[in-house]
């Protein structure tokens, strides 16, 4: 933990100088959460106050506030496009806006944090809203979008490990019976089962309870929980099904919203210290679960029912439309009441109509199948952490869990969702038409490997074709809405079609070459998700202004910090440094350096970046660390703004760390959030084993020193390499 900061110039000693703290992150961009810091420093010292500035990231957090700092301080500025824990500031000015609004209006903040709300205690979002909405800001993710990946982030290891205990226990343990694949009960895979179930039954609970763990923080936890508990188990309220995750996802916002409401009543000072550990878990969770059993539930079991009722009336007609509509509901909402309908439809029938149960047999893999081979055959759209749970998709839609598809449908709903419907509707439709028939109350292709079903050759003709137009259909909707979740296409699916301002991503989540969040997604974003890497401020952090000392971390090794380069250039010209020892670690060499890009676009620039990269000998798989950076780029833009891009790899394709530098005069287009065209571009290539603190570390140099308006001046009016070496050497 870092000691408080000394006033600049003393500012803050006396005089109008304010004594200000920000806190600045961002899910995946890495960069701007040092950028942020470096631009709230500098705007701080120019007008005379002093600033600490913590950041914050995937490795944990750098410059850490500490209780001194926070109670000496006239003023919070959270610049950040992730949740951030605002307890410790109650009783503080604090206003929070998103990480671009850190780079692009720093003065503009400093200004208004004196007029900011005095934060009360966790939940009051609504500060965040109008301190956001005064700022001109509001280009952070949503609310309802960081909450729902942060739910979605935190449930995907119940299914992936759930899915994947069950799928193994009925492979290995499991007997066709008229009942289904029943596993034996003194049988130890029943045990394996067993264990499955129960990760698979938490799923939904932790989707719900940390939804609305995003939106109220702890005290929302145990109703959201609960809440979403009760949406999967219908015989709490009389329904045959569950709501599933459609209900857990409703539950989760109620729990959030609801808890943020009672935050708001007043109550005797001496009942505050129990609010948030007894009452309000108590009074959330009693009104939740009542309200859910009491209302919503009726309409869920009337629901139920009429579908059921339905559906037996459509028996005898078009085998294709039956087809279809089964499909359709088995695809919708993937074990909520809709598919649990159309499953117990066609289960009730095995014996006098097996071709019922064979249209549903072919319709349940479909979406968990096709997720993942969307996840194939477009990695750039998804993050690691969705391409781990495709490959899981893929085995649990093998035997028939349909669960499997649940994480990419509560991430981005209107995509997922209408494609998994059309795949389960044509596969539906071929095994009507060809009357597969299907003997146990089971789906996927494990019943077919074990004999239940029959008209085996059309049955696996169904599946193959649905979940092909599954994948196909998934991916072209979110290349229609500007890509995959790093590029965060996926606000409308969370209710918030909103401007996207840096590089946030779900849940939770998401750090190099498709890392993931979560964020960010990200999480996370979740989470999917790695976060901005806040915590990778170098040992000697030289970039910011000597009087502002305070807005660099301490040494790591703690030592002493080196003086600021700035300073140093007051009494001497920059130094003749030899390049491939000292320029970024000796990262960066004569080799790695090109005084002009020839390429007019971000893909073409990353290729002739990569290729620059190739010749150092350090790049083993060229095509591969193409790929890697172009998967970077889907989950989000390096384009930093202020004229720079930093494209960066983690990948085995590079056997040792390198780093690459080219200019562009007239500019390359690369999405930055300012608008700016990129002239100043750097490439980052890391391999796996090495890729902890280092790249961090060069992220950080890069990115705070690159703040400086006449560096940037410099690096671009270079005359030759040498020149562009010696400007770069100052770097430390």
């Amino acid at each position: 933990m870092t000691s408080p900061a000394d006033p600049p110039n003393g500012a803050g000693a006396s005089g109008p100088g304010l004594k200000l703290l920000a806190v600045t992150a961002c899910p995946t961009g890495i960069a701007h959460t040092y950028m942020a810091a470096e631009k709230l420093a500098q705007a701080a010292e120019s007008l005379g106050h002093s600033m600490k500035v913590e950041t914050q990231g995937s490795i944990g957090a750098e410059n850490v506030l500490s209780d001194n700092d926070v109670s000496q301080a006239d003023g919070i500025i959270i610049a950040a496009d992730k949740d951030v824990d605002r307890s410790r500031f109650i009783g503080k000015r604090v206003l929070v806006v998103g990480v671009a609004d850190g780079i692009h209006r720093p003065e503009r903040l400093i200004e208004q944090v004196r007029d900011a709300p005095v934060y009360q205690g966790d939940g009051h979002e609504t500060q965040r809203a109008a301190a956001s909405a005064a700022s001109g800001g509001g280009k952070g993710r949503s609310v309802t979008y960081k909450a729902l990946m942060n739910g979605v982030s935190y449930m995907i290891p119940f299914v992936v490990v759930g899915g994947l205990l069950i799928a193994v226990s009925l492979a290995l343990g499991g007997d066709t019976t008229s009942k289904g694949i029943v596993i034996p009960d003194d049988s130890f895979w029943k045990t394996v089962n067993d264990i499955g179930s129960v990760g698979f039954e938490l799923m939904i609970p932790a989707l719900s309870g940390y939804i609305a763990y995003a939106i109220a923080d702890r005290p929302a936890l145990v109703p959201g929980m609960v809440g979403g508990w009760i949406a999967a188990h219908g015989e709490l309220y009389d329904s045959e099904a569950g709501a599933g995750f459609i209900g857990a996802i409703v539950t989760g916002f109620l729990a959030g919203y609801l808890v943020l409401w009672i935050k708001r009543v007043k109550v005797p000072k001496f009942v505050q210290p129990i609010m948030p550990i007894i009452v309000i878990p108590i009074v959330a969770t009693s009104a939740l679960g009542l309200f859910f059993i009491y209302v919503l539930g009726e309409p869920i079991s009337w629901v139920f029912e009429r579908l059921t009722d339905w559906l037996g009336g459509l028996t005898g007609t078009s085998a294709a439309l039956l087809g279809i509509i089964l499909g359709l509901m088995i695809a919708f909402d993937m074990g909520g009441p809709v598919n649990k309908t159309a499953f117990l439809f066609g289960a009730g029938l095995v014996s006098k109509n097996p071709e019922v149960m064979g249209a549903c047999a072919a319709a349940i893999p479909v979406p968990p199948l096709g997720q993942g081979l969307a996840t194939l055959l477009r990695r750039r759209m998804f993050d690691d952490q969705e391409r781990e749970t495709g490959l899981a998709a893929l085995f649990m839609g093998f035997f028939g869990i349909t669960e499997g598809a649940i994480p990419f449908a509560a991430a981005r709903p209107a995509r997922v969702i209408p494609a998994n419907m059309l795949g389960g509707a044509v596969a539906g439709a071929i095994a009507g038409v060809a009357s597969v028939e299907d003997n146990v109350p089971h789906g996927g292709p494990i019943v077919a490997v074990l004999g239940a079903v029959g008209g085996v050759p059309m049955f696996f003709v169904a599946v193959v074709v649905g979940t092909a137009v599954t994948a196909l259909v998934t991916i072209a909707l979110m290349s229609l809405g500007g890509g995959g979740r790093g590029a965060h296409a996926d606000a409308d699916a969370a209710g918030a079609a909103e401007a996207v301002s840096l590089v946030p991503s779900p849940a939770g989540v998401p750090v190099l070459a498709g890392v993931g969040s979560g964020g960010g997604t990200g999480a996370a974003s979740g989470a999917v998700a790695d976060s901005s890497a806040s915590g990778a401020v170098a040992a000697s952090d030289a970039t910011a202004p000597k009087a502002v000392s305070v807005s660099a971390a301490e040494p790591r090794d703690g030592g002493k910090a080196e003086a600021a380069p700035e300073a140093a250039l007051e009494t001497e010209a920059a130094p003749e440094v030899d390049a491939a020892d000292q320029v970024l670690s000796g990262y960066l060499t004569e080799q790695t350096v090109k005084e002009r890009l020839a390429a007019d676009g971000k893909d073409a620039a990353i290729r002739e970046m990569a290729e620059l990269l190739a010749a150092t000998g350090k790049v083993a798989d060229r095509a591969e660390l193409v790929r890697a950076a172009f998967a970077r780029e889907d989950q989000g833009t390096t384009g930093l703004g202020e004229e720079i891009a930093i494209p960066h790899a983690k990948t085995d394709a590079v056997t040792a760390p390198v780093v690459g530098f080219a200019r562009s005069p007239e500019g390359i287009e690369w999405g930055a959030p300012d608008g700016t065209k990129a002239r100043l571009v750097f490439m980052i290539a890391v391999p796996e084993a090495a890729a902890g603190d280092e790249h961090l570390r060069i992220l950080a140099l890069l990115s705070r020193k690159l703040m400086g308006a006449e560096f940037r001046e410099r690096l671009l009016g270079a005359a030759d390499v040498g020149a562009i070496l010696r400007v770069l050497g100052e770097i430390e």
